[in-house]
């Protein structure tokens, strides 16, 4: 707030960059963690010549209730703060928003460039003659 009031209200990239990251970090983080709660393949792949049915389900379902609680107080807890500090701040926000929206422009950002990569490879080896093949390890055809 104190770096607002001294740059007289202009919104300064260069300062927030770093804030910037660190949200880009702990939102993956948090996605990484919700991620382990929410998606469930492994436990049905990895039991699914098992007859343990009940076991499954039981982590299943205890798996499902922790992704959607924590879910939950996540979303409360964030609404209810940027509900406080814009009742508090109201000059800052557009600071906020241009925070946010840069912070949720990156966050799409960086996955779409971690995605092009491998896509960019599969392009290269799919245009590649067979005779390129032995450098990839490849059967010889």
């Amino acid at each position: 707030m104190h770096k607002i009031y001294i740059d007289k209200g202009s919104f300064d990239l260069t300062y927030q960059l770093p804030k910037i990251f660190y949200s880009l970090i702990i939102s993956t983080l948090l996605k990484t963690i919700l991620n382990k709660l929410g998606l469930y393949e492994t436990n049905i792949i990895s039991n699914k010549n098992r007859n343990n049915t009940k076991k499954i389900y039981s982590i299943i379902k205890i798996k499902i209730t922790l992704f959607f609680l924590i879910t939950y107080i996540l979303l409360f807890s964030f609404w209810i703060y940027l509900g406080c500090f814009c009742a508090v701040y109201k000059n800052t926000q557009i600071h906020l928003l241009l925070e946010v929206s840069s912070s949720f422009g990156l966050s799409f950002i960086v996955p779409f460039f971690i995605y092009l990569i491998p896509g960019i490879f599969r392009l290269l080896s799919l245009k590649k003659k067979l005779i390129d093949l032995h450098y990839i390890n490849l059967v010889n055809y």
